[in-house]
């Protein structure tokens, strides 16, 4: 089946998919380590051995041009969201490509399973104003919210200051990455290739903080 969306360059877009059937496609930290890892090195022009890259820091692999520029994302235990910019003509393709094979490929020796891993081709959507991607900054970083409070969108956030350590102590996403942490995983990230929502990390966190204690009429 053709995918509807077609992508450009210098255009933004939300992407995400799933576990086939739902299935769980982190099963442990070294799995979530290693999809974060290849959000970086599948990113580039250059094709590169992840086995040739272990014990390296990210900075000092050379991967090429990148492919697309990347401006948050999050890896829940059966799906992932990424909010990209595609740079190149597609680059956006062919990042997707390289991530799923290389971790399909990884998932399915280590665990010992056959078949196709993620539920189909990725899904996206086209983010076309301003509003929207602004506001995936905090639908992305407030997805593990659902881990410790499943019905939080719903029913409203029982316990704020928890649910604000959670994703703070939640390693797999980019959210650190704005509140100042300095990590090896920050290079992941090009936010120059974005609109300037947050200059301080104070706005992040408080844009954050309202969309979690957001309520609806």
């Amino acid at each position: 089946m053709e995918r509807k969306l077609t992508f450009s360059v210098g255009e933004y877009y939300h992407l995400y998919n799933r576990g086939v059937e739902k299935r769980n496609i982190f099963l442990e930290k070294r799995d979530s380590s290693r999809f974060q890892r290849l959000i970086y090195l599948a990113n580039g022009t250059s094709p590169i051995r992840f086995s040739e890259t272990e014990g390296q820091a990210l900075n000092n692999i050379d991967r090429g041009d990148p492919l697309v520029a990347i401006g948050a994302y999050v890896l829940m235990p059966n799906h992932f969201h990424l909010l990209v910019k595609e740079v190149i003509e597609n680059g956006l393709s062919k990042f997707m490509e390289k991530l799923a094979t290389g971790y399909s490929m990884y998932f399915n020796k280590k665990h010992e399973r056959v078949g196709p891993l993620f539920q189909g081709r990725f899904k996206g959507e086209h983010v076309d104003n301003d509003k929207y991607l602004k506001y995936l900054y905090a639908y992305i970083h407030l997805n593990p919210v659902k881990l410790i409070e499943p019905n939080w969108k719903k029913e409203g956030i029982k316990d704020e200051k928890r649910a604000l350590k959670h994703i703070n102590q939640y390693y797999y996403s980019s959210y650190g990455d704005y509140c100042g942490i300095k990590r090896e995983e920050g290079v992941i990230l090009s936010k120059d290739e974005f609109p300037p929502y947050f200059s301080k990390t104070h706005d992040f966190k408080l844009y954050i903080n309202d969309w979690l204690t957001f309520k609806k009429d």
